[in-house]
């Protein structure tokens, strides 16, 4: 606890500038967002909507704590959205990553769970947090049962009483790919090579690529999934791998379908297999993504709203205090999927989009 004490005075922090008891405070203001071609106009909307009617009552003091994986790369858009929100709210918070041992994810989870806790010691009527599997789910409802209210984002925690969950919902995302993918190839039949994920542990992933296999499917093609290899000897591993499956796909190989971080993966497989003439499609903006896709070998990829993620959570743990979970709930509607899901969707970046897509990140300060 002690480690974790030092650890929290280091992380990033939103706004020391609370209003003091009795006093009043301005309504909430958001910084002006740059539109563009990627704006996601519904998104703002509903931010603008849910900011309007907590601005209805009185401005309260609060004190949160979003808890990240990391604060570095897929989760560094994250930070910036999150403590930029906080500080437009006034509230008194951090953000901060996990500093548990770097391989071991077990022993990161437990690293985790002591951060819930210590967050409610110190008074964060609210978490915010990025779960890192469902051992967390005893900390978190320990931390309601305390008086916290709780917001998981990136991944979920469903058996756990928290109150919402903000990200990508994997399903649809999967199909969404997939149907981009689709749009480059040619007639069925063919074979479709999918870097996914076939271990049911990663529910995450499991339904990204069911997603995926299940729009390729319903349109006539034969799909084989390559489960990624997440250690350093994965990339190896996996590239060889789909080299293999695409020299022997039968009916012949048609294309690949990238739907995690290493996409980029598919192209090197490609290359290897001497198939660069095969359509690719990837997920996320790995900057060696970014750099196949400018050489033409990646045809287009979908990004995670990272920033969203991270911007839209404080917000929601501020309304569920300041208006009630089901009026932040009816706000929330047009991005909801059932009764517990907020659903940001993706940005789709053809290749050709590459560096108006960088502009966009760079217009919110989420360069990735």
């Amino acid at each position: 606890m002690t480690a974790l004490g030092l650890m929290l005075t280091t992380a990033a922090c939103g706004s020391d500038s609370a209003p003091e008891a009795g006093q009043e405070a301005a309504p909430i203001k958001r910084a002006p967002t740059i539109e563009n071609e990627f704006t996601p106009v519904e998104l703002e909307t509903t931010i603008d909507d849910l900011v309007a009617e907590i601005n209805k009552g009185p401005i309260e003091r609060m004190q949160m704590s979003m808890l990240l994986k990391t604060l570095e790369g897929f989760f560094a858009p994250i930070a910036m959205g999150a403590n930029r929100a906080m500080g437009e709210l006034g509230v008194t918070g951090i953000v901060v990553g996990s500093a548990g041992p770097t391989n071991d994810q077990a022993a990161k989870l437990e690293y985790q769970n002591g951060q819930i806790e210590q967050a409610v010691m110190e008074g964060a009527e609210a978490i915010g947090i990025s779960p890192f599997g469902d051992g967390n789910t005893a900390a978190v409802d320990e931390a309601i049962a305390k008086g916290a209210f709780v917001v998981t984002l990136d991944g979920d925690l469903e058996l756990s009483k928290r109150s919402l969950y903000v990200g990508t919902i994997n399903k649809p995302a999967g199909e969404t790919a997939a149907k981009t993918l689709l749009k480059m190839l040619p007639p069925a039949p063919g074979t479709v090579v999918i870097h996914g994920n076939t271990d049911p542990s990663w529910v995450d992933g499991l339904q990204r690529t069911e997603g995926a296999q299940r729009a390729l499917e319903a349109a006539g093609y034969k799909t084989v999934v390559r489960s990624v290899t997440w250690s350093l000897e994965g990339e190896a591993a996996d590239v060889e791998a789909m080299k293999a499956e695409l020299e022997t796909a039968d009916p012949p190989a048609v294309g690949l379908l990238g739907l995690h971080d290493v996409a980029y993966w598919c192209s090197l497989a490609a290359e290897a297999a001497g198939r660069q003439d095969l359509p690719i499609v990837a997920f996320d903006f790995n900057p060696k993504t970014v750099d196949h896709m400018r050489q033409g070998r990646i045809k287009a990829t979908h990004v995670q709203r990272q920033y969203y993620e991270g911007y839209l959570v404080p917000y929601i743990l501020y309304g569920i205090k300041s208006i009630g979970l089901e009026a932040t709930k009816a706000i929330l509607a047009p991005q909801m999927i059932g009764d517990d899901r907020v659903n940001l969707g993706l940005d789709v970046v053809p290749g050709e989009k590459v560096d108006e897509y960088i502009e966009f990140l760079d217009s919110i300060g989420a360069a990735q």
